[in-house]
């Protein structure tokens, strides 16, 4: 992924994740969603970032799907409905890449 031409200090491994999660705001959040058509971020895109952020690095574990919905106070589909699927959610909250066999359930 380049995304040079919105922020120079952006750097994605292979898979599309963001190497260094330090640099991660508001801002790139954005970015990473418009590149990936998610649009521009609401108040809902945010409760299932926060939850997403919260809970890798709160103990670095991967929540189910419907769990995060549930705790963003969203339908069971939420990420699907909103993000185009949990791996774009994933990328949106600037987490890194979480392994081969969790992206595999993304």
């Amino acid at each position: 992924m380049d995304m040079q031409e919105q922020d120079s200090h952006l750097q994605f491994d292979m898979n599309g994740f963001l190497l260094n999660g330090q640099v991660w705001n508001e801002k790139i959040a954005g970015a990473i969603a418009k590149y990936d058509g998610v649009g521009p971020l609401t108040q809902k895109h945010w409760k299932i970032i926060s939850e997403l952020r919260h809970s890798w690095l709160g103990g670095h574990s991967l929540p189910a799907v419907s769990h995060v919905c549930h705790q963003a106070g969203l339908g069971p589909m939420c990420m699907e409905e909103l993000f185009h699927g949990p791996r774009e959610a994933w990328r949106i909250a600037g987490l890194p890449d979480p392994g081969e066999e969790a992206r595999a359930y993304m």
